[in-house]
């Protein structure tokens, strides 16, 4: 199998033969572009997940010459790879990709890379979901001469419905976020052959294989956050963890009503991966006291259902969901319509017991009919056991819907407009993106010794400064790490997890001055880059707000509760080039 998660049912091989016609070679390459994206899913979570397979015909064969992905945001762009990897057989090459390129805004990297290859031709599989993006690249290709072909729009024939559905797989937490406004949210169980998840007795483990749990873990890795109900924690003690050796940690969420948990469970750890308890308004308040005091976040809610919950985790900007729920919650968060798709993992095995719990609770359905059939149902064999997956609700479709690009009113769904003269900004692909901290611009800072060294981000270069000047190996050793570190969003794992681990190498000042390295990484960044310093004095009259829903000391937070110190330094910063713009200007009229 081609994939450690199985969103594609077999290996992906291309073999040309004269008997190939053009749609099914475009196809076929296209389902290599998209395999290639997955392989940094849940790698740095969320963010698109990109893959490019440059192909050279030459005497009418057609082979690979060159393939890359997006690691993760603030790395080098998946088209710039292939290019690289293929060097000069790159010129006049067909460039294929799982998804218009649009990383960021203002970031033209992956579309110069084709250019200046002079690659000939670019199959793209879907266009950006996001509405804000959508389009962009397609328009600067073609306005340079390249041709660019679109599955479904420029290329339509039974080749490409395959491929079509590989890319929508590949990127479907993004097509929910642009079109539903809800987590991609997956319920996986695994029962016996008679349909049981527990013993009468409640005790579970193992009915899978230990090569399903293994998948199980890929699943958590590539997801945001994993829900569980209060039984499940009371029963199980589960850990919830991806167990892959590092990487990223999704969220840990509980559901319960009562908070009847027990005060000793492994969520309650909160060293490698952040758990948040979701509970009824007023359940059990010393509870909830005992919990914030081992570092874990209690949320109330009037009346506590799936749909409100996947909405407030929604909000707070998380795209992807895993369900780990009994068959209870299982059947309500069914009936609340949040649930997209079903991982069922069948062991050969037969328990019996009329008591003994099944995956899906009850539904209220007394006919077949009632029945919820799986869309793009496939099955497969894993180890002892078979994998039985489809979707409940299949993946919306955003091709009919493609904005002007002036069409600012739907930029971004997870952004809220509450006022015209404020701006919001969070995740890098956002319009005004490039201003957050994790944006991809690399910078120039001194270190303890005034050496110039050059960071990958301002975040590389806020976090490492936590450890700066400490005298210790151990220190060092965290500093150099945090600045090899892949990406910005590897990197803000890694700075907060370490200063948890090891409070006594952060410097002592930190709280005093880590606002001033912030400020003094953000004046570097916008100093260097003309067009990031227009697009900031173009926000001149407007409120500048980091709209992180969890950073409440550098966002603004859900509800406007947050400080805001980014936001504010970046209107520092707008003001101080706006009066040097000003005195210059004074300067050259005299």
């Amino acid at each position: 199998m081609a994939l450690s998660v199985p969103l594609f049912s077999s290996p992906i091989v291309c073999k040309t033969n004269h008997n190939h016609n053009s749609h099914a070679l475009d196809a076929a390459y296209i389902k290599r572009a998209a395999d290639l994206a997955d392989k940094s899913g849940g790698l740095t979570s969320p963010h698109p997940n990109y893959g490019c397979v440059l192909v050279s015909s030459s005497a009418g064969n057609a082979r690979v010459v060159g393939k890359g992905f997006l690691y993760a945001e603030g790395t080098k762009p998946a088209e710039l790879l292939a290019i690289e990897d293929a060097g000069e057989l790159s010129k006049h090459a067909t460039a294929y990709l799982n998804m218009e390129p649009g990383d960021c805004p203002g970031d033209n990297t992956a579309v110069s890379a084709l250019l200046k290859a002079r690659v000939e031709r670019v199959v793209i599989g879907i266009r950006h979901p996001l509405s804000h993006l959508r389009g962009n690249a397609i328009r600067a290709l073609r306005s340079e001469g390249v041709q660019v072909d679109v599955l479904g729009e420029d290329l339509q024939s039974k080749f490409f419905q395959e491929a079509l559905k590989f890319c929508q797989l590949v990127n479907a937490h993004l097509i929910y976020k642009a079109a539903s406004r809800v987590p991609f949210s997956i319920l996986k169980y695994a029962m016996t052959v008679d349909g049981k998840i527990a013993c009468s007795s409640g005790h579970a483990a193992w009915i899978s294989s230990k090569q399903s749990r293994h998948l199980v873990f890929e699943l958590r890795g590539r997801s945001d956050a994993v829900i569980v109900g209060g039984n499940t924690v009371r029963k199980d003690n589960p850990k919830l963890t991806p167990r892959h050796g590092g990487g990223h940690f999704p969220t840990r969420i509980v559901m319960s009503q009562t908070l009847n948990l027990p005060e000793v469970a492994n969520l309650w750890d909160v060293s490698e991966a952040r758990t948040i308890v979701a509970t009824q308004r007023g359940a059990r308040k010393s509870f909830q006291k005992y919990l914030a005091s081992k570092g874990v976040e209690v949320v109330e809610f009037d009346i506590l259902n799936p749909r409100d919950v996947v909405e407030y985790f929604y909000d707070r900007g998380y795209l992807s969901i895993l369900w780990e729920c009994g068959g209870t919650l299982a059947a309500s968060a069914i009936s609340s319509g949040v649930i997209h798709k079903v991982y069922a993992f069948v062991a050969p095995k037969i328990i019996g017991g009329k008591i003994a719990p099944t995956p899906v609770g009850e539904l209220g359905m007394v006919e077949m009919t009632q029945a919820l059939e799986f869309v793009d149902a496939c099955s497969e064999q894993i180890g002892p056991d078979t994998l039985i997956s489809g979707f409940i609700q299949p993946i919306p479709d955003l091709a009919p819907i493609i904005p002007s690009v002036n069409e600012t009113s739907v930029i971004d769904p997870s952004l809220t407009p509450y006022e015209a003269s404020i701006i919001f900004f969070y995740k890098t692909w956002d319009p005004y993106g490039a201003f957050s901290n994790f944006s991809p611009h690399p910078i120039q800072m001194p270190d303890e010794n005034g050496d110039y060294l050059t960071w990958s981000s301002v975040e590389h270069y806020y976090q490492a400064s936590k450890f700066l000047g400490v005298e210790d190996p151990s220190a060092k050793e965290c500093f150099e790490n945090i600045k090899s570190a892949k990406s910005p969003e590897e990197v803000a794992r890694l700075g907060r997890k370490l200063q948890r681990q090891f409070p006594h190498l952060v410097r002592p000042d930190w709280d005093s001055v880590k606002v001033d390295v912030m400020y003094k990484a953000l004046k570097c960044k916008f100093s260097i880059y003309p067009h990031l310093n227009s697009m900031l004095l173009s926000t001149a009259g407007s409120v500048l707000v980091e709209a992180s829903p969890h950073d409440l000391f550098w966002g603004g937070g859900r509800e406007g509760e947050g400080l805001n110190y980014l936001g504010r330094l970046l209107m520092q910063l707008r003001s101080e080039f706006l009066s040097e713009s000003t005195t210059e200007n004074s300067c050259l009229r005299m």
